[in-house]
C-alpha cells in the first residue's frame, strides 16, 4: 500500500477527533494553531528525543517542549527566540500545545539557546525530517526531482580564507620519454570515487561572501552560507546540506544525489544549467535516473546562439519538446525556496556556525514538508 495513501487517514482522524478535543479543552483554535497542531502530529518530534532518568546533576528542563515550540518558530515564522517567549507568555493556547500548562514553566532565553546547541549538536531536525521521508517516501516512485540552492544571510562575520598551497611548477613543453606529469583531479572527479561521509566532509561549511547572477545579469552578494535541496514532486524537500556560499552548486551535486537515492526512488533529476557537467550526468545515470540539465554554452558563443536560434523555432513553431516539458518542473524547488523563506522563518537566521544554522534551516524545511505533506493527501 502507497505510505502516502496511508498517510491520509491518518490526517482524516486528526481532523475528527484531535481537533474537537482540543477546542474542548483549550477553546476555538485559530488557523495557525491548527496548522501547528497538525505539523507536530506529523512529524511526532518527541519521539526523538531520549528520557534522562536519575542522571547525575541538575534535571535538565523538558527538551521535548522546547523542540515543539522551535517548531511553532518556524510555523509562525517568528524572527527570534524572545518574539517565541513573549508570544508563550500571553497565548495560553500556544503554550499548552508545546507541553506547558503554566507560565512559570517556561524555561527561560538561556535555557533555550542552551537546548538549541544541543538540538544542532544531535542534529534533532535533520534525523526527524530523514524518519518523515523514510516512512512517507520509501514505496512512492517520485517522478521528477527537483535540485537548486537557495542563499542564507547569517549575521556573522565571513571566515578568513585559506590560503591553499600553490602547485608546483612544471616545465614547459612536452613531457619526456616515459615521464608521468601527476594529474590533478577537481572535487567533481574525486567524488565519483568517494563514499558519502566522505563526500560530506569535502565539502566547505564555513562562512563566506557568495556571489549569484538573477536571470537579467545583475549580480548581487551576500554573507552567509548555502542551503542545498532536492525537492520531490508536490513540493515536498527530499534531503538538504547546507555549504559555503562561495561553493558553486555543482559541487553538491553528487552528494546529494547519493544522500536522496537512500532515501526515495525516483525516475528524472532536474538541474538547471549550473549543473551541466558530465561527471553528474554520470551519476545521475548510474542511480538509474534520467538526467535533465540545461545546456550551459559557457563562452561559447556558437553554442549560445545555435541555442536561442532552436527556441526561436520551436516558439514559432508552437511546439514543445518532451524534455522542455518535463525541465518545467524544476520551478518546484524555487517555490520550495521561496515559502521556506516567506513563510517558515529562512529569512531570520539569528545564530552563528554551520551546525546552528542547519538546525534552524530543518526546523523550518520540517514544518514545511509537514504542510506539503497535508495539501498532497488532501
Amino acid at each position: 500500500m502507497n505510505s502516502l495513501r496511508a498517510f491520509a487517514p491518518y490526517w482524516q482522524s486528526i481532523q475528527r477527533a484531535l481537533f474537537p478535543h482540543l477546542e474542548r479543552v483549550l477553546g476555538p483554535l485559530t488557523g495557525k494553531q491548527q496548522q501547528l497542531v497538525q505539523t507536530l502530529e506529523v512529524i511526532r518530534i518527541e519521539q526523538m528525543i531520549p528520557r534522562r532518568f536519575r542522571m547525575p546533576g541538575r534535571p535538565p528542563k523538558d527538551r521535548a517542549a522546547m523542540a515543539r515550540a522551535f517548531v511553532a518558530k518556524a510555523v509562525y515564522d517568528m524572527p527570534t527566540t524572545r518574539v517565541l517567549l513573549d508570544r508563550l507568555d500571553t497565548d495560553v493556547a500556544l503554550r499548552r500545545i508545546c507541553g506547558w500548562e503554566k507560565k512559570s514553566a517556561v524555561p527561560s532565553e538561556s535555557v533555550f539557546s542552551r537546548a538549541f546547541a544541543e538540538f544542532s549538536d544531535t542534529q534533532l531536525p535533520q534525523r526527524v525530517h530523514e524518519a518523515l521521508i523514510r516512512n512517507t517516501h520509501h514505496d512512492r516512485l517520485v517522478g521528477h526531482l527537483s535540485r537548486d540552492s537557495t542563499a542564507i544571510e547569517v549575521r556573522e562575520k565571513p571566515a578568513a580564507k585559506e590560503k591553499t598551497p600553490s602547485a608546483p611548477k612544471r616545465k614547459r613543453g612536452r613531457p619526456k620519454k616515459g615521464e608521468e606529469r601527476p594529474k590533478v583531479l577537481k572535487r567533481l572527479d574525486r567524488q565519483a570515487t568517494m563514499t558519502l561521509p566522505a563526500m560530506l566532509d569535502d565539502l566547505p561549511t564555513a562562512c563566506d561572501v557568495g556571489v549569484k547572477k538573477d536571470s537579467k545579469g545583475y549580480k548581487s552578494t551576500w554573507v552567509g552560507y548555502k542551503l542545498h535541496i532536492d525537492v520531490a514532486d508536490g513540493q515536498i524537500p527530499i534531503s538538504c546540506l547546507l555549504t559555503s556560499a562561495s561553493l558553486h552548486d555543482s559541487q553538491a551535486a553528487i552528494p546529494l544525489a547519493t544522500l536522496s537515492a537512500e532515501r526515495t526512488t525516483n525516475l528524472y533529476d532536474v538541474m538547471d544549467a549550473a549543473y551541466d557537467a558530465e561527471p553528474i550526468r554520470q551519476h545521475s545515470r548510474s542511480l538509474g535516473h534520467v538526467p535533465l540539465i540545461d545546456t550551459n554554452p559557457r563562452r561559447d558563443k556558437a553554442l549560445a546562439e545555435e541555442l536561442r536560434t532552436e527556441a526561436r523555432r520551436l516558439k514559432n513553431l508552437g511546439f514543445q519538446l518532451a524534455e522542455q516539458v518535463r525541465y518545467n518542473e524544476r520551478t518546484a524547488g524555487e517555490r520550495v525556496n521561496g515559502r521556506l523563506k516567506d513563510e517558515f522563518g529562512g529569512r531570520h537566521v539569528r545564530v552563528r556556525g554551520a551546525a546552528k544554522v542547519m538546525c534552524h534551516c530543518m526546523f523550518a524545511v520540517l514544518a514545511l514538508t509537514s504542510d506539503q505533506l497535508v495539501r498532497l493527501v488532501t
